[in-house]
């Protein structure tokens, strides 16, 4: 395979630096498909990260900004000096960002500095009316600019992060939720504790549904921002008893594949790989329909509900906890729809190539 592409690639996601984390994989796996991919990761120095070479052919360079503000300014001094040091030749580079944000302007930056050609990655839906407040506010301006500068655009809904099949299918079950706590019927959320996935919403569903069905409980696998004020709904809410934060995990196999059902009540979604990933494992869904999900049928591959309302979400779980029917249909019938969307691992690898490659060629005059 020719290898002959230089990438250089702006990104927030600081995992890339987990020794075995899935994104830190994909890096190398990116790697194989060029001569070089220079990673400039957005961070702080309170992060306390260092530079680190993933493999042979990848590199990973934080911008251990003093502010968080000062980020994409960073990111666009490092870009530039790599481009030049590494020599960058125009037709056989690429710049590329996982957001058209923060990273998409230090992107831009650097692609206008050295005319190279830009490609954005659009994980998130920022046309949503959910997706607001000031700093979004902000990001929907720098995006219009960054989108309107970009060569490419490669949205993950046209082209999703891969998703490992097989590997998540034959995952081991290495321990059983209901081993670890008393509850009949258990919920699983998994996700940032970030305000656009509307926890707020499930715990009060859960509340609800503890009305009739007093031995359900949820389980809540992420960590973020909203950690603080979610505990404290729990308490308001007279939850402790029923909810469960098991924090950041590595390994969701166990989780997924011994809960009862997932719940994802996000006001929007780029995809839902969690979504994807409870299906595959076989766990049945309630949604709002954001994401993938919008690509469902409700009642045959999930219950997709509308946000604004808990009562018809309420109505679903109990669906489920009193006929054990409807689960096995959900749970069969998302699974093989899910599979019938996902790429293979080759077709996935040669589209990135391939965007790359055509990318490459829109050489700026």
């Amino acid at each position: 395979m020719e290898r002959n592409l230089k990438v250089l690639m702006i990104s927030s996601d600081r995992k890339v630096l987990d020794k075995g984390s899935a994104v830190s994989e994909r890096m190398k796996e990116y790697g194989t498909l060029v001569e070089e991919l220079h990673i400039v990761l957005l961070s702080d120095l309170g992060h306390g990260l260092k530079e680190k070479q993933l493999s042979e052919n990848v590199w990973v360079y934080p911008t251990n900004s003093f502010i968080n503000f000062l980020r994409p300014l960073d990111a666009t001094r490092i870009g530039k000096k790599i481009v030049f040091e590494k020599k960058f030749v125009r037709g056989l580079s690429v710049i590329t960002t996982q957001d058209p944000f923060e990273c998409g302007w230090a992107g831009m930056k650097v692609a206008k500095k050295w005319r190279l050609p830009l490609e954005v990655q659009i994980h998130t839906n920022f046309h949503s009316p959910y997706f607001s407040g000031f700093l979004n506010s902000i990001r929907k301006i720098i995006a219009k600019k960054v989108l309107a500068y970009a060569d490419s655009v490669r949205d993950v809904k046209t082209l999703p992060i891969y998703v490992d099949k097989e590997k998540i299918e034959n995952a081991p079950i290495k321990f059983d939720l209901h081993a670890r706590y008393p509850w009949r019927f258990i919920i699983l959320a998994v996700s940032r504790l970030a305000p656009e996935k509307n926890l707020g919403l499930a715990l009060e569903i859960l509340r609800m549904v503890r009305e009739r069905y007093p031995d359900t409980g949820m389980i809540i696998v992420g960590s973020g921002s909203e950690a603080k004020s979610l505990k404290l709904k729990v308490k308001s809410l007279g939850l402790e008893e029923a909810v469960e934060f098991a924090g950041w995990q590595d390994s969701l196999a166990s989780f997924y594949k011994t809960a009862n059902a997932f719940i994802q009540t996000s006001f929007f979604e780029g995809y839902g790989l969690s979504l994807v990933e409870a299906g595959l494992s076989g766990l049945p869904v309630i949604t709002t329909p954001v994401g993938i999900a919008t690509e469902l049928t409700h009642g045959k591959d999930a219950y997709i509900y509308p946000l604004g309302d808990a009562g018809p979400f309420v109505n679903g779980v109990m669906d489920l906890i009193e006929n054990n029917h409807k689960r096995e249909n959900l749970r069969t019938n998302l699974k093989h729809t899910l599979e019938s969307k996902l790429f293979s691992k080759d077709d996935y690898m040669a589209q990135i190539k391939s965007n790359w490659e055509e990318t490459a060629k829109k050489v700026k005059v």
